[in-house]
């Protein structure tokens, strides 16, 4: 559960960011949701293994 709050967490930080870039076309913003949704995917993919770990284990 710690990585899914660590998830939630990162998506809730990014919500400011995603709305300058869409409704202002602020290009930092968007540079700046490109790297949180690098890291969310790290996040994911960290959280896809340890699921299977568990389940297999």
């Amino acid at each position: 559960m710690k990585r899914f709050n660590q998830l939630r967490e990162l998506i809730n930080s990014l919500e400011g960011d995603f709305e300058k870039f869409y409704d202002k076309t602020n290009q930092a913003a968007g540079t700046r949701v490109r790297k949180g949704m690098q890291d969310m995917k790290n996040l994911a993919q960290e959280i896809r293994i340890e699921v299977q770990d568990k389940k297999n284990g």
